[in-house]
């Protein structure tokens, strides 16, 4: 069984509307991507705090639709730009979409990766390369943090340096749960985390259960109280100004803070951001990301 797809290029106005006409006019699926994906221009969207509201497309949008293999193609195009009243059927490319097993060619997109000689992380399919390192089983999901990423990688390599057995820990921004989860596993007596979106906090508590760690995973809409040994936020370097005060007030006097999630020339920044607070310095880079880190002064 075989499908056809129809790629083309429209604006973020026209996206979701052209989306719905082409499933009106009987696409199986239609999507919408970043046309600047890959390139400098590229344009990520979330919905993070102190941001705007995040649009539905980007400016350069790319949709991308799927048709059964002998659908008239031509005249489902025209159909749906005839609907909403436009001049011309945009130009678009078609290819053909062979059937594959997807699962087994995800699957096979992710090996373990070895965070360092004692630490790894391993897809539930895989067998571990080291079955006496700590490994943290985890599969890619609808949440962020499977480890592949630098951010991800920076964080875990802080963990492994800064947890002490006994000591507690907050992921503040938990995505899939690894940070807390690993913490867990290198000794931290306590973790829990939070998120603001539901989504990642389910992701997290079921990782979590799967790796065999006791650890709290939260919505950020409920209050969050209490004071950690250390803390780690893993997300982007606008909400990370925006939640700087929220941040902070987590860290015990004594306590370590990690924040992640920023490019190497958005560190200074950050840096003076945070300094009303406590004393942050550049632990690590990779890749044009760093992780910063700091203590909390006890006087503070």
């Amino acid at each position: 069984m075989a499908w056809i797809s129809a790629s083309f290029l429209t604006d973020a106005a026209q996206a979701e509307p052209l989306c719905d006409a082409l499933l009106e006019a009987g696409a199986l699926s239609a999507s919408i991507e970043d046309a600047d994906a890959g390139t400098p221009e590229e344009k990520p969207q979330f919905g993070e705090p102190g941001m705007e509201t995040p649009a539905t497309a980007w400016d350069h949008s790319r949709i991308v639709a799927l048709f059964d293999e002998d659908a008239p193609v031509g005249q489902m195009m025209a159909a749906a730009a005839g609907s909403l009243g436009m001049a011309r059927v945009p130009d678009f490319a078609l290819a053909r979409v062979e059937e594959e097993n997807w699962v087994q060619l995800t699957q096979s997109q992710f090996d373990p990766i070895q965070v360092s000689p004692r630490l790894w992380i391993v897809p539930s399919w895989h067998e571990s390369p080291d079955p006496a390192a700590i490994n943290l089983i985890l599969d890619p999901g609808m949440a962020f943090g499977t480890g592949s990423h630098p951010t991800t990688r920076l964080c875990l390599e802080w963990l492994e340096r800064s947890v002490q057995p006994g000591q507690d820990l907050l992921d503040y921004g938990c995505g899939s749960g690894i940070l807390a989860i690993a913490a867990a596993k290198l000794g931290a007596a306590s973790v829990a985390g939070v998120d603001i979106d539901p989504q990642a906090v389910t992701a997290a508590r079921a990782n979590a259960e799967r790796n065999g760690v006791s650890a709290r995973f939260e919505d950020s809409a409920a209050p969050l109280a209490g004071e950690y040994d250390l803390v780690v936020a893993n997300i982007l370097s606008n909400p990370l100004r925006v939640l700087a005060p929220a941040i902070c007030a987590h860290v015990r006097p004594g306590g370590r803070l990690a924040l992640s999630g920023i490019l190497a020339e958005q560190a200074e920044e950050i840096i003076g951001v945070y300094a009303p607070w406590l004393p942050l310095t550049v632990a690590d880079t990779r890749e044009g990301w760093v992780c910063l880190s700091g203590i909390r002064p006890c006087c503070s």
